[in-house]
């Protein structure tokens, strides 16, 4: 078990929305013990808060969404993917608009500026939740799993007809350090025509070869070209490390995505929380009420075994 981080200091990120081409800025922030990652809506000073969590999660094209409290935050797989990867656990996110910057298209430049001003301990020890059992979703051909393991790992594969892809698989034994150097430079992709119809109709206004992988019939239009030959199957793992984080912990189990994608890796988080026979909830200190509200929610999923020594 390990303690739980936050940032020494706080940190801003500025950029463009992916889908809305708008002006976009979020502020980290450091947070107390067991405050989970909460966005704040700093529009006209409202200063309304969301948690970051499956039950605030909505349907949405092509992103990772949350609605509630009257406003919705876009797009935040990235930046929940790099505060995942680099084991940062509470934090306040300020932001203006609806959608988080897509910066150079990976989870690199919120890394970077994680870095920059550092992580601090803090004297509370950050819960995991530990798989017993097999869990699974699908639909058709896409399908992702989690089954107990040792250690957190994800294996995913996907596949496209096209020369660069084909099929790719990535096996990554989740750590802060693998997360740097082998995840997070990762950028998000799409296919030429894919593109152009997503303009037609209003989407991706954001989207430019400085954020975006785009690949023709038979390259890439990027004259920069790759960061990695197996970039694309990179970049979903980064995905689904950011959206798996809307379960509100750390885990402990080997997930296994075959060509899936946000909707599919947030039915998984629901499916977790919908069947607590499954997984154990470690946590060597008691969860009291000021606990981030999945926390005590999954601890109330399992009363009898939830909280278990490590």
């Amino acid at each position: 078990m390990r303690n739980q981080h936050t940032l020494a200091t706080a940190v801003t990120c500025s950029g463009v929305g992916l889908h809305s081409g708008q002006p976009a800025t979020i502020t980290l922030r450091p947070a107390p013990p067991d405050t989970g990652v909460v966005f704040i809506n700093r529009k006209d000073d409202a200063n309304v808060s969301l948690q970051a969590s499956i039950e605030h999660c909505v349907p949405t094209e092509l992103c990772t969404a949350i609605h509630g409290n009257g406003f919705q935050v876009k797009t935040i797989e990235h930046v929940l993917s790099a505060l995942a990867g680099l084991e940062v656990d509470n934090v306040y996110i300020d932001i203006t608009g609806s959608e988080i910057p897509v910066m150079d298209g990976s989870a690199a430049p919120f890394v970077r500026s994680i870095r920059s001003v550092g992580l601090i301990s803090q004297d509370r020890k950050q819960p995991f939740l530990k798989i017993m059992a097999p869990i699974e979703v699908s639909e058709g051909s896409k399908r992702v799993r989690i089954e107990p393991s040792a250690t957190p790992r994800i294996t995913y594969s996907i596949h496209y007809d096209h020369p660069l892809i084909n099929t790719q698989t990535y096996v990554h034994d989740c750590s802060s350090k693998a997360f740097e150097t082998q995840i997070a430079e990762a950028r998000t992709f799409g296919f030429l025509h894919e593109v152009q119809a997503l303009w037609a109709r209003g989407l991706g206004k954001g989207g430019t070869l400085d954020n975006t992988v785009v690949l023709s019939k038979d390259g890439i239009v990027n004259q920069s070209g790759l960061r990695f030959l197996n970039e694309f199957v990179r970049h979903k793992v980064l995905d689904l490390i950011g959206d798996f984080s809307l379960l509100g912990t750390s885990f402990i189990g080997h997930i296994i995505a075959e060509r899936s994608g946000h909707a599919l890796h947030t039915r998984l988080v629901q499916q977790i929380l919908e069947q607590p026979e499954k997984w154990v909830l470690l946590n060597t200190e008691p969860l009291a009420e000021e606990r981030q509200p999945s926390l005590l929610h999954l601890a109330r999923l399992q009363p009898s075994v939830a909280l278990q020594a490590s």
